[in-house]
């Protein structure tokens, strides 16, 4: 993840919450639930039907991410995310860790990237959505937006089917709100979803474990939502400070002989 999270869903840094519907279900008899339960496959669904319902709405996030350093030695850093979409052309993302401060701003038109603590911005020309700012941004500059999976689940770019185990762990309460808690896996990742119970079928926790490491680093996001943000215009206009510096957003170039996964 090149900038925060991912989850994605999605991401994060961006993990993408993605999956495999692949595995094959127990035999009648055997005693053994099947490694895909259709419920949670249900609700996995629903949620992501439902947050493309969402034009409009603010998301904020209390983030948590182990890293694993050279020795083996787990660290965990902290940090929020506050996140207000105008779907389909305007975004606006305050991302405020311990390891860095970030700004992001898309009019519809340009996308901004500020960095407080250093006082430097960057501006490009960007497409007319939400989603294709995301594409955009990941294949030329290797950043990925805070909290993008919010944009994908319900989408093919959800890749439901790379999922291989799904089950439901049963109810929960996040933040006094009664959710349904599922569980996961697929390669290389186990991760966790507390889902919003009734028709406002919002995701309100993440936790994402990575399994192809001994270490099994994770992330967590708690997620509070505001579906009738008060707003004008102005939150999407990026004005720079008296003394910020404007520098480029460098396109990376890819190896020779490597394809982009």
């Amino acid at each position: 993840m090149a900038v925060a999270l991912t989850l994605v869903l999605l991401v994060l840094p961006g993990t993408g919450v993605s999956a495999q519907n692949g595995a094959q279900p127990a035999p009648p008899n055997s005693g053994k639930p099947p490694a895909i339960d259709p419920e949670a496959m249900t609700t996995l669904k629903k949620m992501g039907e439902y947050l493309r319902t969402l034009d409009i709405f603010q998301v904020k996030a209390k983030v948590t991410k182990e890293e694993v350093l050279e020795d083996g030695q787990k660290v965990t850093f902290a940090g929020t995310i506050d996140l207000l979409a105008n779907r389909p052309g305007q975004l606006r993302v305050d991302l405020n860790s311990d390891r860095e401060r970030r700004l992001f701003i898309f009019d519809g038109k340009n996308f901004t990237m500020f960095a407080p603590r250093l006082n430097f911005y960057a501006t490009v020309a960007a497409p007319a959505t939400i989603k294709e700012l995301a594409v955009q941004l990941e294949d030329k500059y290797e950043i990925e937006l805070p909290l993008v999976d919010l944009f994908r689940w319900g989408t093919e770019e959800a890749q439901i089917s790379a999922i291989t185990g799904a089950r439901k762990i049963g109810d929960s309460v996040i933040d006094g709100t009664t959710c349904e808690h599922y569980a996961f896996r697929q390669d290389g990742l186990d991760w966790q979803v507390w889902v919003q119970a009734g028709d406002y079928a919002l995701p309100r926790k993440i936790v994402l474990t990575t399994t192809d490491d001994d270490a099994r680093p994770q992330m967590i996001a708690e997620y509070t939502w505001n579906l009738a943000p008060s707003f004008n215009n102005e939150a999407f206009v990026f004005t720079p400070p008296k003394d910020a510096k404007k520098i480029p957003l460098v396109e990376v170039t890819p190896l020779a002989g490597v394809q982009k996964k």
